[in-house]
């Protein structure tokens, strides 16, 4: 067992390269700390404040950040596989190129996260919201998305095979060369959004896409059932 640091104050200090793995930070403030390549793999963060805090190459794996705050944090490259991000406040959070595989992310907000190039395969995402979220070059492979809040969202060389995305909102969302192939899109909000150059091999799309726009040439073997207006440029 790591050090009991539960509700300390440590906003704005400097924790570079500080090894608190296992440690328990539980309610912790930390708000604008730097804590650039340290390592918090395993510790109990739950309720900790981590917001505008410098966090890159941060290593967080299996760390427990339920409810935690780490709104407009700096993580990049940070390693988050398999943590607890449940409820948690990611609001204008950089986590470009980020490792968040297998992780929780269960109803967390999310609203203009960076996740760039960030690897999600295996995350579950049910019910978040990342509405206006960077994920360019992202990896949500095996991901599961259920009523995700994706409108207005930036999808362009998105890896989303083989999700489970029944019920996701991608209203207004922007799919450039994304890979939807063998994903679930029953049930889906698609109003306003664009697909241009997607892979939909196999993929199920029943759903809601009145004004959706659909760039070919597309290979779609699928439940087109429930579209209307769709636009075919």
């Amino acid at each position: 067992m790591g050090v009991n640091l539960d509700g300390v104050d440590l906003s704005g200090v400097m924790l570079i390269a500080v090894s608190l793995e296992g440690a328990s930070l539980v309610g912790a403030n930390l708000s604008r700390a730097f804590l650039t390549k340290s390592n918090l793999s395993q510790a109990n963060l739950n309720r900790a404040n981590f917001s505008f805090a410098k966090m890159s190459e941060v290593n967080l794996r299996q760390a427990d950040l339920t409810r935690a705050n780490l709104g407009g944090a700096f993580m990049v490259k940070s390693q988050l596989t398999e943590a607890k991000l449940s409820g948690a406040n990611l609001t204008n959070t950089n986590l470009r190129l980020a490792n968040l595989s297998g992780a929780n992310i269960c109803a967390a907000k999310l609203r203009k996260v960076n996740l760039r190039q960030a690897n999600l395969n295996w995350a579950n995402l049910n019910w978040a919201n990342l509405h206006e979220a960077r994920l360019t070059g992202a990896q949500l492979r095996n991901v599961s998305a259920t009523e995700v809040n994706l409108s207005q969202t930036f999808l362009i060389d998105v890896d989303l095979s083989n999700a489970d995305l029944t019920g996701i909102n991608l209203s207004g969302a922007k799919l450039t060369r994304a890979n939807l192939s063998n994903s679930n899109l029953n049930n889906a909000n698609l109003r306003g959004a664009s697909f241009k150059r997607v892979n939909f091999n196999n993929t199920v799309l029943q759903a809601n896409a009145s004004e959706t726009k659909l760039f070919c040439p597309l290979q779609v073997a699928a439940n087109l059932q429930n579209f209307s207006q769709i636009k075919i440029a």
